[in-house]
């Protein structure tokens, strides 16, 4: 009986780690589309600066680090 109970808080401690671990890609999707929300307000505050500030070479959002941001993340999650 007391193995039992051993390998069954065992197996509850598992269960209870792989819904954790699935459950935060559910936070991840819901933050990514958070940022693509941010990102479409960016692009029309940046059209709006350029259009009040023709000649400026200012950058309004940094889309560079942005976009390395973006290409660490689809490596990490690119499994080939």
């Amino acid at each position: 009986m007391y193995n039992y109970k051993l390998i069954e808080q065992e197996e509850n401690k598992t269960n209870k780690f792989h819904e954790k671990r699935i459950m935060a890609f559910d936070n991840l999707e819901s933050k990514l589309e958070d940022i693509k929300k941010l990102l479409r307000l960016g692009k029309i505050e940046t059209i709006k600066y350029y259009r009040e500030n023709p000649n400026s070479y200012d950058v309004v959002i940094g889309t560079d680090l942005i976009e390395d941001y973006i290409k660490d993340i689809n490596i990490l999650l690119n499994r080939e």
